[in-house]
């Protein structure tokens, strides 16, 4: 498989997304916002109508889209008047709405748009995996820099605020780089299949371990390994690259479940 060019682009790209993506999803797992990821990840679904209608880079204007809801979230949810949930989930259907309202009016309901739906990660180009290494890079030095600060903010806000530290900023830069990698993953599974790189790696990860090293090792051993072997099973039976890598993923999740060390059957193992 891998003596053609495009299964070679796909894994180097696929290999980026899951990195950053499994290490991004141990604080979305924590800070309980699997639900914000979900709400970015679809919202994206009215920029790139947008962008296929007035003939821009839909990667752009879903980029844009998936900024602007990002700060949305953040910055009614900070205000306090509607509570977070509610505003992910009137901010992502209107974003639907309106892509929906765009495709049908411009009747762009085309191959384009399905690879955008559900993951073209086979048709990547090498100027696609410099953009997702640049975004990769920038989010990676993001979270290594502010590991401690967004550790203590997820599990004690107020503690942290209170110290004095910038809780809104973080907050703020944290939203935006998950958005940016939201819209680069989009090549690799597709809007509707984003949100579960950002859940379930983190998931798998907390059922094998009970400290955050050992979990964040484990997310990311479960991401990569997930498109090395979607992307292998895709090529061997001719089906959908991102959904086998989210199949696979999946798998990972319930094999963790069924051997994590809190089930009393593998500790009783672990004790003989």
């Amino acid at each position: 498989m891998l003596a053609y060019g495009f299964a070679q682009r796909a894994l180097v790209g696929g290999v980026i997304i899951a990195a950053v993506c499994s290490l991004l999803s141990f604080f979305v797992v924590v800070r309980r916002m699997a639900f914000v990821g979900m709400g970015i990840s679809h919202s994206a679904f009215g920029g790139v109508a947008l962008g296929l209608v007035i003939g821009l880079d839909p990667l752009i204007t879903a980029g844009g889209f998936c900024v602007l809801v990002a700060m949305g979230i953040g910055w009614l949810g900070e205000k306090g008047r509607v509570h977070e949930d509610t505003v992910i989930g009137i901010l992502f259907a209107a974003a639907m709405a309106l892509g929906v309202v765009l495709v049908r009016a411009a009747r762009a309901y085309n191959l384009d748009l399905m690879s955008y739906l559900f993951g073209s990660i086979l048709a990547l180009r090498w100027a696609d995996i410099l953009v997702m290494g640049l975004v990769a890079l920038l989010s990676l030095a993001f979270l290594i820099l502010f590991f401690k600060e967004l550790l203590f903010i997820a599990f004690d806000r107020e503690t942290a605020t209170a110290s004095g530290l910038p809780v809104r900023s973080v907050d703020y830069a944290f939203l935006l780089f998950l958005a940016l990698v939201v819209v680069i993953s989009i090549k690799l599974v597709g809007i509707i299949l984003v949100s579960a790189l950002l859940v379930i790696p983190a998931a798998t990860g907390m059922q094998l371990s009970r400290n955050f090293r050992g979990v964040l090792v484990a997310a990311e051993v479960a991401g990569i390994t997930s498109v090395a072997v979607g992307l292998y099973l895709s090529y061997l039976f001719d089906v959908a690259s991102g959904a086998c890598i989210v199949l696979v993923l999946f798998f990972l999740f319930l094999l963790s479940y069924a051997l994590s060390p809190r089930r009393r059957y593998m500790q009783r193992r672990l004790e003989e």
